[in-house]
């Protein structure tokens, strides 16, 4: 997913209860499956954030290179700038782009 181009909001926002959990009828049910698509994006991000910097791994640490390595701090700050992984994953649950299921709550098989 581009979670660049995600509407998600920078900041915390006061949610109504009811959105929140129209598809699960529970808010403990909607915190965990919130929880667990957040966990989901940060890896995401966090895989995506390392393969992009280790083009700049250097095996010797060297003064100058740490000054002058301004690529590497920029995207670093890209990425502190990007909505927390909660917030995109609240913002995937309202627009309705999160599948869950409740195992306990399916039919079981004879």
């Amino acid at each position: 997913m581009d979670y660049r181009k995600s509407n998600a909001p920078a900041t915390t926002v006061t949610r109504n209860v009811d959105l929140m959990t129209k598809n699960t009828g529970n808010i403990y049910e909607t915190v965990i499956v919130v929880a667990r698509r957040s966990n989901q994006i940060a890896v995401e991000m966090k895989q995506e954030l390392n393969k992009k910097l280790e083009e700049f791994a250097s095996f010797s640490d060297n003064l100058e290179e740490v000054f002058e390595n301004r690529e590497q701090i920029e995207i670093s700050k890209f990425y502190e700038r990007l909505p927390k992984p909660t917030l995109i994953a609240l913002q995937e649950l309202e627009e309705g782009k999160i599948f869950h299921r409740n195992p306990e709550k399916q039919p079981k098989l004879k």
